[in-house]
């Protein structure tokens, strides 16, 4: 049985979210989606709230990854305990709120959801992804289907993980730098791959920024405060093809929502 998990970008504002509100369910009906992933770390600029992430959830996300602004906004870090349908990194602190990991009854089918924050060029301190990964699929029984959304700068990095993880993971995206690539497609044992999502947020923008804000950092000016961009949004992200009968991937669509 071909099941179709969307993941969707990091949501940069909560005019993303309201875009979000009125497209994607049409979407999924469309593309007969059967679980939704979706970044939104970047709702505040840097961080989000627990009402942010209801509203996402209200949206059409079944499950919400955060990543390097997890902690943005403080008050969120109670929201993570409570509910286990909102991930943060895995390999963060272990005494860190929250979870980085969790497997979903669907039904038909479980899928697990792994977030995983990258090392290389990221000002963070968080323990290997690699042997991280290696950890939680060790971990309890095993999913119909295991989904990882890596959190990362270095495009180099994001395949390093995406080829050691190959065949043993059903899909693996990249989020974080906002901009979607163009090598979307599915890894010789059969993982499901692209190294960026892109982003959900304003059309005119410098990655979900006001343009104007961008350009007087860039020319040494003072950056003051995350001031995301207006007009017209846009949804970007991938949808993947899962087979049951393996676990595995046997297609990766863009797609692109305005």
């Amino acid at each position: 049985m071909l099941y179709h998990i969307l993941a969707i970008g990091d949501v940069t504002s909560e005019a993303g979210t309201a875009h979000l509100a009125r497209h994607l369910r049409q979407v999924k009906k469309l593309k007969s989606i059967d679980f939704t992933v979706i970044n939104g770390e970047n709702i505040s600029g840097t961080g989000l709230t627990p009402q942010q992430a209801d509203d996402l959830f209200a949206a059409g996300a079944d499950v919400i990854t955060l990543g390097n602004h997890t902690w943005g906004k403080m008050k969120i870090a109670d929201y993570l305990e409570e509910n286990r349908y909102i991930l943060r990194p895995a390999n963060f602190a272990p005494r860190t709120p929250g979870r980085g990991w969790a497997v979903y009854d669907c039904g038909a089918f479980s899928v697990g959801v792994m977030v995983l924050i990258g090392r290389c060029d990221l000002d963070w301190k968080a323990d290997n992804p690699f042997t991280t990964a290696d950890k939680l699929l060790k971990s309890g029984d095993k999913p119909t289907f295991t989904l990882l959304d890596f959190h990362a700068q270095a495009t180099s990095e994001k395949l390093a993980l995406a080829y050691y993880l190959d065949g043993r993971i059903s899909a693996m995206w990249g989020t974080h730098t906002h901009v979607p690539t163009a090598d979307e497609r599915v890894f010789p044992k059969g993982t499901g791959y692209i190294t960026d999502l892109g982003m959900t947020g304003a059309v005119e923008s410098v990655l979900g920024i006001r343009p104007e804000q961008s350009v007087e950092t860039f020319l040494g000016g003072l950056p003051g405060r995350y001031a995301p961009a207006d007009g017209p949004c846009k949804a970007q992200g991938c949808i993947f093809t899962l087979d049951s009968d393996t676990g595995l991937c046997t297609d990766v669509e863009r797609i692109d929502i305005r």
